[in-house]
């Protein structure tokens, strides 16, 4: 029984001694971690008191720092405040004694413009002394002396002014007809032309007058054709180994005439045929138009134009005016209105190019009821041409005001190029009238007895009755008679009025 007590008292006290044991070494083991945790704080609040203290001397560093800073700005501010009130001080004493200075000046002129009124009142009282003693001594008013001197000086300056108007324009007239014609025979000097005789209708030379018949075929087909494809008529007469083609148009024309040509020298003629020869000569005509265009600009060495202008140029070559080519007469005044601009300083480009253009209107195919002016205008428009060479197209007929001096130079050569003698044929009814037109013109002045047109309208000449006309009125008549000429007649070249005057004494010796 003993022994089993012990065996149960033996194991409960070691486990007493056992837990006695690990509690006292875990109270030690708490007590050393406490005591570690205890020098950590107060380490911590060691550093954290010098950090305290380090930020702090800091802050007050930089406190002192922004102290002296402000203070610092704060001098120089007061010191600038300084200088400007300094300145300001001077300014306001320099106003002040430029203000006394003023002062004393307008004081001066006010003692002087009191000093003058004086002065001026007794210079009117002298004046009107002796105006009144001039009037007195004369026997006029002041007024009728002076409408006097005012009437004697206006005709001694009208008088003057007229010499001077008079001198001046005898010698400009004599330097501006001797300049003028040194700039015209230079510039018409310079070129060289030729003379062209083409007709508004064209001719084909058969082989025989066999070929006539060929050519009408049977029941008339094969002409019918060749009308219908061209646009022309084809007339066929007692002419002897010829046949004629007429057609307002040149283009029309010269296609009909180039495939009859073909036709006739082939002797194959019929519809099929005609129609496969004027199909093929259509194409060459119009490979032939834009050749000849681009010819006439590479001659005149002009860039930079637009396809249809070219075309259009091209089918001048095929147009003639009074019998003169048109493309060479484009050509011509390109040539003599260049030469002119060259010797008066104008644009040369711009008259070159204006010139060449001037009649483009007469190869545009257009159903317009323009005329070629216009037509031309609206299509360098379109070609976005300069002003100036739409201003020398519209104006060089007249038909608008010319607002450059390149207009007026083109309208002078395109008059030179159509004046030039052969350069144009003139029918018989439109010859006649204009010299019928020159005779009535001068013959409708009071005291001219008669007049004739000669040198072909060159030249007019008048002779006056001498009872009612003397020696001075003769010049002023025939002044006269030349501006209504040129207000009322249109014409090329220049006309030379000579006014006779004569007086014949008869006497019979019985």
């Amino acid at each position: 029984m003993m022994s089993w007590i012990l065996w149960i008292i033996l194991p409960l006290a070691g486990l007493t001694l056992g837990w006695t044991i690990r509690w006292l070494y875990a109270k030690f083991q708490l007590t050393a971690t406490e005591q570690v945790a205890e020098r950590i704080k107060k380490d911590a609040i060691r550093d954290a008191e010098a950090v305290k203290k380090e930020i702090l001397l800091e802050a007050k560093e930089k406190v002192i720092s922004e102290q002296q800073q402000q203070e610092r700005e704060t001098r120089e501010r007061r010191a600038e405040l300084q200088r400007f009130e300094h300145r300001l001080t001077q300014k306001e004493d320099s106003v002040d004694k430029k203000l006394r200075q003023i002062e004393r000046i307008e004081q001066q002129l006010f003692e002087k413009e009191r000093v003058f009124k004086k002065r001026e009142e007794a210079l009117l009282h002298e004046e009107e002394r002796y105006r009144s003693e001039l009037e007195r001594i004369s026997g006029l008013s002041a007024k009728e002396a002076k409408m006097l001197i005012i009437r004697d000086l206006e005709n001694e300056a009208k008088h003057d002014a007229q010499n001077i108007i008079n001198k001046i324009e005898n010698e400009a007239n004599i330097t501006a007809e001797k300049k003028a014609r040194s700039i015209l025979v230079t510039a018409i000097h310079r070129i060289a032309t030729e003379v062209t005789s083409d007709i508004t209708v064209s001719t084909v030379t058969l082989p025989g007058d066999e070929m006539k018949g060929r050519i009408i075929g049977r029941e008339g087909r094969n002409i019918r054709t060749l009308e219908t494809l061209t646009g022309t008529d084809v007339i066929i007469d007692d002419t002897p180994e010829a046949v004629v083609i007429s057609c307002f148009d040149p283009v029309r024309r010269e296609i009909a005439k180039v495939a009859m040509e073909r036709l006739v020298a082939d002797g194959r003629i019929h519809p099929a045929r005609i129609e496969e020869i004027v199909s093929k000569v259509s194409k060459e005509i119009s490979q032939r138009i834009f050749e000849e265009g681009e010819k006439i600009l590479y001659d005149l060495g002009i860039h930079n134009m637009n396809h249809d202008a070219i075309r259009a140029l091209g089918r001048l070559c095929f147009r003639t005016s009074y019998g003169q080519n048109v493309l060479l007469h484009s050509k011509e005044v390109a040539l003599i209105a260049v030469t002119l601009a060259a010797e008066l300083g104008a644009n040369r480009e711009i008259t070159k190019r204006g010139a060449l253009l001037h009649d483009i209107g007469k190869g545009v195919e257009t159903d317009s009821e323009l005329n070629h002016a216009e037509i031309g205008m609206e299509m360098a428009r379109k070609m976005n041409e300069d002003p100036r060479v739409l201003n020398i197209i519209g104006s060089h007929h007249g038909d608008i005001e010319p607002s450059c001096i390149e207009s007026v130079i083109v309208s002078i050569a395109d008059a030179i190029s159509a004046a030039r003698p052969g350069a144009r044929k003139e029918t018989m009814d439109t010859y006649i009238k204009r010299l019928r037109d020159l005779e009535n013109i001068a013959s409708s002045f009071n005291g001219v007895d008669k007049a004739f047109a000669i040198q072909a309208g060159r030249e007019l000449r008048i002779v006056v009755h001498n009872e009612i006309v003397n020696d001075d009125e003769a010049c002023g008549l025939a002044r006269d008679v030349a501006k209504k000429i040129e207000n009322d007649l249109r014409y090329p070249g220049r006309i030379k009025i000579t006014m006779i005057r004569e007086t014949r004494i008869v006497e019979y010796a019985r």
